[in-house]
């Protein structure tokens, strides 16, 4: 297991100076860049578009709750473990091919999806969807690490911010009418990213040119399987723990402990075994990489954990419909995409980035904060303002967490290093969805209760956990499960709040390195010329 330390660069077939420079003009970089959001539109879409056809699909395809959690879960299981074989692909392969091949395989699954004839193909077929999310999620943020200096990245990267805005608006608006229009229905919303990861192949087949380096290849297939196995078994634990078997129970034990010995052993692999392991344990001797991973874990359970769960506070707290509901995500989505344009153009023009990460963090938890206050009578427009700060917070910090990264790290280890951020930024949100997710139904089930028993109804655990259809419930009912989903709402929010502060120390502590103005550190390219 032993690599050749050599490393040949072939000359490029397009013979424009700036690229065999290992540079592209701003125009170069406009029109693969191009492709590169779109195909960032349809990982974000995949996910966003069929949140509100869930019901309808596990309805027509005769599912359980079970086989709607899976359906979920299938895509984020795969997605996240994937995230850092494919980050470790993108050091040693062809980054535009293994773009193009996520793209393929996302289509691949949407068709599967599409025609599924049951819950199971169609909970297999998200799974092949995860693959190439999660490809796509890890690569693009490697392709314009290759493509442009750190200096220049933060004005690009408020384009990502965009599309991430984009999408996150527009997916549950768009699955929302393709599944109440006449003649379309739920298996549209697999389709409609299809001729747009098209449209992306073909535009970055024409744009995108990166010098090609050849290299001795030794893929860790062992470091590879077990980290993947301890991640998805840690997943399956978080995702489905306090809805299919207790937290504290038998099966709870077996895939926690499944997934730390599995996990351990990828350690172990990794930093006695491996000559290239998949995800480097060097990387982390660098302060700024090893802060930011932190950063980026309680960012995950923060973000996701918490802002996951406003949809269910305007659908059944405030009454809105999922096409309202997604509508009032403007707010938040907006402050994010200013926050991100702004804060990416600012750092490109003066090369110091730490303030805005920090200056983010301190905005997140203050929007946490506030969030806390929020029940099912607060004003709309009080709680779209609090959302805003939130949004403003976390488009100053997502990027730029990256960017922080990015800078430190030598292009040889770009994809790992980008990979790991991403990974563990979606490990955070993960347990954070699962485990506040199950605070959320323990604290809507005692006030369903206690509400309940104010008005002398009878109720037991079962009917306490059940969502009913609000409108056909008399009118004091209806008030005590509005009051229930609005105060736990606001509650869930405080209990995230500890988590971003811990990002924002991690953050505190990472040193401010002026953004390198090459896309090779100083070191590579000392040894180039030597």
């Amino acid at each position: 297991m032993t690599q050749s330390s050599t490393q040949t660069a072939t000359t490029p077939a397009r013979p424009a100076s700036a690229e065999v420079a290992g540079q592209m003009t701003h125009r170069e970089i406009l029109e693969a860049l191009s492709g590169l959001l779109l195909a960032m539109f349809v990982a974000m879409l995949s996910s966003t578009v069929v949140s509100n056809a869930l019901p309808r699909i596990v309805t027509d395809l005769h599912g359980s709750q079970s086989g709607y959690t899976w359906v979920v879960v299938a895509t984020l299981l795969t997605m996240t473990a994937s995230t850092p074989v494919w980050g470790k692909l993108a050091d040693q392969f062809n980054k535009k091919l293994l773009v193009q091949t996520a793209l393929v395989i996302y289509v691949a699954g949407s068709l599967i999806a599409a025609t599924a004839p049951s819950m199971g193909v169609l909970i297999g077929a998200r799974a092949v969807q995860g693959l190439g999310v999660g490809g796509l999620t890890a690569l693009v943020q490697v392709v314009i690490a290759s493509m442009v200096t750190p200096r220049e990245r933060g004005r690009y990267s408020g384009y990502l911010g965009a599309v991430f805005a984009l999408a996150t608006v527009s997916g549950p608006l768009i699955g929302g009418l393709l599944v109440d229009a006449p003649g379309l229905g739920w298996r549209s919303c697999f389709y409609v990213g299809i001729p747009i990861a098209a449209i992306a192949f073909v535009v970055l087949q024409k744009t995108l040119h990166l010098p090609v380096v050849r290299r001795d290849v030794h893929i860790d297939y062992l470091g590879a399987g077990l980290i993947v196995s301890g991640v998805s078994a840690l997943l399956v634990w978080v995702s489905l723990a306090g809805n299919d078997f207790a937290w504290a129970s038998g099966t709870s034990a077996v895939f926690v402990g499944l997934g730390v010995v599995l996990l351990i052993a990828a350690v172990y692999v990794e930093m006695r075994v491996a000559a290239e392991p998949v995800i480097p344990t060097r990387l982390f001797r660098d302060r700024t990489t090893a802060l930011a991973t932190v950063a980026s874990v309680f960012v995950g359970v923060a973000m996701f954990g918490a802002t996951v769960y406003l949809s269910q506070y305007f659908q059944i707290a405030r009454g809105m419909s999922p096409t309202h509901a997604g509508l009032m995500s403007i707010s938040m989505v907006g402050g994010l995409l200013v926050s991100s344009i702004v804060s990416g153009r600012a750092i490109t023009r003066t090369g110091r980035w730490k303030r805005f990460l920090v200056g983010g963090m301190v905005l997140v938890v203050v929007g946490l904060v506030l969030l806390s206050f929020i029940d099912e009578q607060t004003p709309l427009v009080v709680v779209g303002g609090f959302m805003a700060v939130l949004g403003v917070g976390l488009g100053s910090t997502m990027q730029n967490l990256v960017l922080a990264v990015q800078n430190n790290t030598a292009q040889a280890d770009m994809g790992s290093a980008s990979a790991v951020v991403a990974f563990f930024r979606s490990m955070g949100g993960s347990i954070g969805v699962s485990a506040l997710g199950a605070v959320l139904s323990a604290q809507v089930s005692d006030k369903v209760r206690s509400g309940l028993a104010a008005l002398h109804i009878p109720t037991d655990a079962h009917q306490s956990h059940q969502i009913p259809d609000l409108r056909t419930l008399p009118a004091p009912v209806r008030a005590v499960f509005e009051h229930a989903f609005g105060s736990a709402t606001g509650e869930l929010f405080l209990i995230a709040t500890p988590f971003a502060v811990l990002a924002l120390l991690a953050v505190v502590f990472i040193r401010e390195v002026p953004l390198r103005t090459t896309i090779e550190r100083d070191d590579e390219l000392e040894q180039v010329s030597a």
